[in-house]
C-alpha cells in the first residue's frame, strides 16, 4: 500500500492516489510511504526513485543494523521501532532527497501513522514544514514508544525487589531472568540509534539536520537517557540476583549447621549404644542393676551438655 503526500506553501497538504499525479503536480517536497508492499510496488524504488541499489537491497533484507548511508542524490536511513507486548524489532526505511522523503516499512508502524496525523494537523499552521520534519517526527516518534516499555520493565523489576506476589525464591530468579533478558533485546536497539543520532549531529551531518540541530539533539539526549534506564536496571537485576543468590546460600549453610549440629548430638549416643550392644561375656556394667539407668542419665546428660555448649556458641542463632 502507498500513501502520497506533497506540499506546498501556497496549497498547503494535498493527497495523491498514484504517483503519476506528483509529475504535474505543484509541491515543494512529497513523501511517499510504503506499507506491506507488493512485488510490483517495490520495483517503483529502482525503476520510479531510482534509489542506489544496495539501500533497495537493505530495504529487502530484515533487520538491517540502524544506520545512514550518503548516496549521491538521497541518504538512506535504518530505524528500529520496538513491538510493546513482543519486543519485536521492526525495520523503518528512510530515503531522504533535497525535495522528498521515502519510508519503507513490511509491517504496519504506529510510528508512521502518528506522523501521517501530526502532519495533517499541521497543514496551513505551520509553514516550515519540510523533508526533515518527517525525518525529525518520525525519529522522536520511534524514541518516545521506547520509554513505555522500558518504565514497564523497571516496575516489574521493582515488583520482583519487593516480592509483593510472594512467589518462590525459584519463581522470583525466573521472572528475574526473563527480565534481564528483555532489557538486553532494547538495549540492543537503543544503543545503535544512539550511535545513529550520534553519526547524524557530529559526523557529517545534513544541512536540514543542523537547521534543526536542538531538535535532534534532544531525541538524541532522549536516546542517552533510554539507554542509562536499561543499564541502571541491568544493575538493578545483577544486584537483586546476587541477593537472591547470598539469601539461598546463607538457607543452605543455615539448613547445614542444624543438621551437622543435630548429627553432633547424636554421635556420642550413638557410641555409648555402640559400646553396649556389643556382645561380650565379661562386660561387668552388664550386671550392675541400676546400669540402664546410669546410661541413660549419662546419655541425658551428654545431650544437655552439648545443646548449652552450642547454645554459648551462637550455633542456635
Amino acid at each position: 500500500m502507498l500513501r502520497i503526500y506533497g506540499y506546498s506553501k501556497t496549497e498547503g497538504l494535498q493527497h495523491f492516489s498514484e504517483l503519476a499525479e506528483l509529475t504535474t503536480a505543484n509541491y515543494d517536497w512529497y513523501w511517499v510511504d510504503f506499507e506491506k508492499p507488493t512485488q510490483d510496488e517495490v520495483g517503483l524504488l529502482r525503476t520510479y526513485f531510482q534509489f542506489h541499489p544496495l539501500a533497495i537491497e537493505d530495504c529487502l533484507h530484515d533487520l538491517q543494523r540502524p544506520k545512514i548511508d550518503y548516496y549521491d542524490d538521497h541518504t538512506f536511513f535504518v530505524f528500529h521501532a520496538l513491538h510493546k507486548k513482543s519486543l519485536d524489532r521492526s525495520e523503518i526505511n528512510l530515503f531522504l532527497g533535497e525535495d522528498f522523503v521515502v519510508t519503507f516499512h513490511k509491517q504496519p508502524c504506529e510510528e508512521i501513522d502518528s506522523v501521517e496525523r501530526l502532519l495533517k494537523r499541521n497543514n496551513g499552521q505551520n509553514n516550515n514544514l519540510d523533508e526533515y520534519f518527517i525525518l525529525y517526527q518520525l525519529l522522536d516518534n520511534v524514541v518516545d514508544h521506547y520509554f513505555p516499555i522500558v518504565y514497564e520493565i523497571e516496575d516489574h523489576i521493582n515488583e520482583i525487589e519487593d516480592n509483593t506476589k510472594n512467589l518462590t525464591m525459584e519463581q522470583l530468579l525466573e521472572e528475574l531472568f526473563d527480565r534481564r533478558s528483555e532489557l538486553l533485546k532494547i538495549r540492543q536497539t537503543i544503543h545503535p540509534m544512539r550511535d545513529l543520532l550520534y553519526r547524524m549531529l557530529y559526523t557529517h551531518p545534513l544541512e536540514g539536520v543542523q537547521e534543526r540541530r536542538e531538535y535532534f539533539a534532544d531525541v538524541y539526549d532522549h536516546l542517552i537517557k533510554a539507554a542509562e534506564i536499561v543499564a541502571s536496571n541491568r544493575e538493578m537485576t545483577q544486584d537483586i540476583r546476587d541477593s537472591y543468590l547470598s539469601l539461598n546460600s546463607h538457607q543452605t549453610n543455615r539448613t547445614m549447621q542444624i543438621l551437622t549440629v543435630i548429627s553432633v548430638i547424636f554421635m556420642p549416643l550413638t557410641f555409648v549404644v555402640g559400646v553396649y550392644g556389643m556382645n561380650f561375656v565379661n562386660m561387668p556394667e552388664l550386671e550392675t542393676e541400676s546400669g540402664y539407668y546410669v546410661v541413660w542419665f549419662i546419655m541425658i546428660a551428654m545431650v544437655v551438655t552439648m545443646v548449652f555448649w552450642f547454645k554459648k556458641k551462637g550455633w542456635f542463632d
